[in-house]
């Protein structure tokens, strides 16, 4: 190596970040990648992992024991065709299947026995006497969104907005799943899901749910700062494309540079399966 630094002087400092990179990427790369670096790169897309696209891949192993699903936000107001938002969302929905993908990731956690966590959103009649929102909360808050009436009741709460999509009630009601505390903006900040995960042994995440640039990766930004380890599922969420943005393909560009891995459904649950086939 001594003799390679005298070299470095004369490169530009584009040019060396560059082949940093490129050396990182190798590093981290598994062989199965590695070896396809020579012939194919691929962006992260909704249903495809990325490949040779210059940055690292640490990986991510499912652990049982101390792996967790978690699901942010498996709500009506998103992922209904009646829900509040789906003018924005139904399209970015649609074409990631992400209510059935969704679905999947509940289904192999009964399957297996594997630990789920949902972090739900409620607003409640208190939350709505806030003196300053941000851009999208206004939103929210004035359409109605994940609304009920108080914390100690359940009045209204049967096919509202704020209940859980009909197909996945069977799953988060199992007397198993995990539903924490609401959180209140985007992310588990406000909540009680860093606790539960830690008082269950859990120290890996992976990570489903909506919607993608807002609770999915602020979910995603906060677990990691609190130490644990992510992968982000990547067509099991979803987010709100409008006329001048598109929210999902934010997400997916942090989601790539952030999380350890990112991954489609269909590979996340044959890893589940095979981590578990060998208990």
């Amino acid at each position: 190596m001594s003799s390679i630094k005298p070299c470095i002087s004369f490169i530009s400092r584009s040019t060396a970040l560059a082949v940093a990179a490129s050396l990182a990427g190798l590093a981290f790369a598994p062989p199965s990648i590695a070896s396809a670096q020579s012939s194919e790169a691929r962006a992260a897309t909704a249903t495809q992992p990325p490949i040779n696209d210059g940055l690292p891949m640490p990986g991510f192993e499912v652990e049982p024991g101390k792996t967790a699903i978690v699901i942010t936000d498996p709500q009506n107001d998103f992922l209904s065709p009646e829900g509040v938002t789906w003018g924005v969302v139904g399209q970015s929905i649609t074409e990631n299947g992400t209510v059935e993908n969704i679905g999947s990731l509940f289904d192999v956690a009964d399957e297996t026995g594997m630990p789920v966590f949902v972090s739900p959103h409620y607003y409640f009649e208190h939350d709505h006497r806030w003196q300053f929102e941000g851009t999208l909360e206004t939103l929210m808050h004035a359409i109605g969104m994940f609304d009920r009436p108080h914390a100690l009741t359940l009045e209204g709460f049967e096919g509202s907005g704020a209940d859980w999509l009909e197909q996945y009630k069977s799953h988060i009601n199992n007397g198993r799943t995990v539903v924490t505390s609401p959180h209140k903006v985007y992310g588990p900040d406000s909540n009680d899901l860093v606790l539960q995960l830690r008082k269950a042994g859990i120290s890996k995440v992976v990570l489903g749910g909506m919607s993608s640039n807002l609770c999915t990766e602020s979910h995603m930004r906060a677990l990691i700062e609190a130490g644990f380890e992510v992968m982000v599922v990547t067509d099991a969420t979803a987010g709100a494309i409008t006329e001048h943005y598109d929210g999902y393909a934010a997400s997916l560009v942090n989601f790539r540079m952030i999380a350890s891995s990112v991954d489609n459904t269909q590979n996340t649950v044959s890893a589940i399966r095979t981590a578990y086939s060998k208990l």
